[in-house]
């Protein structure tokens, strides 16, 4: 026995609705639902829907519940973040505490740091990429050191720099002549 249809709706109204949405989706699905209000079999509106049975019978089910703004696609919510506002709390702590060179090896926090803290007191596995996401939602932003090539000598770029006598350092002040 199929599910039936709302009674406060028909299948005129239902035609209206499906012309006045900008939703394309949502009006195939008016349709096919103001198809099974004129009287027609459920495998027919699957066919002016183009899905399956199992589907309008969804739509029906949505339609009932919610009325026609239940037609309407919905972002799907996704996996659940890692990080609760506990571990975002302590988060934003060590960051504004700034990593201590003894304790943790480092002088700055980077993001791979940061990774290897929330494991090691939370035991929480996090990837880079959304350890980044979250640390930009929190107002913070990616600080990149400027980069040092692995081989540069400071005792090379100091004898390279070049020294001039001190009168061409400073610039002699002119004397204003009177020419005229």
């Amino acid at each position: 026995m199929p599910i039936p249809l709302r009674s406060d709706f028909d299948a005129s109204q239902l035609r209206a609705l499906a012309r006045k949405t900008k939703n394309a989706a949502q009006a195939r699905r008016l349709l096919a639902l103001a198809a099974i209000y004129e009287g027609a079999a459920r495998t027919e509106a699957a066919r002016i829907g183009g899905v399956t049975l199992q589907i309008v019978r969804d739509w029906v089910l949505k339609f009932n519940a919610e009325g026609p703004e239940g037609l309407i696609d919905r972002k799907p919510p996704g996996q659940p973040s890692r990080l609760t506002d506990q571990h975002r709390q302590l988060l934003v702590q060590m960051i504004e505490a700034g990593p201590i060179p003894a304790v943790h090896g480092v002088v700055r926090w980077r993001l791979a740091d940061l990774i290897q803290w929330l494991w090691d007191e939370h035991r929480l596995p996090i990837s880079k990429q959304t350890l980044s996401r979250e640390v930009r939602a929190l107002g913070y932003r990616k600080l990149s050191a400027r980069p040092r090539h692995h081989a540069k000598s400071d005792a090379a770029v100091a004898a390279f720099k070049k020294t001039y006598p001190r009168v061409w350092r400073k610039s002699r002040p002119t004397r204003l002549t009177a020419s005229r």
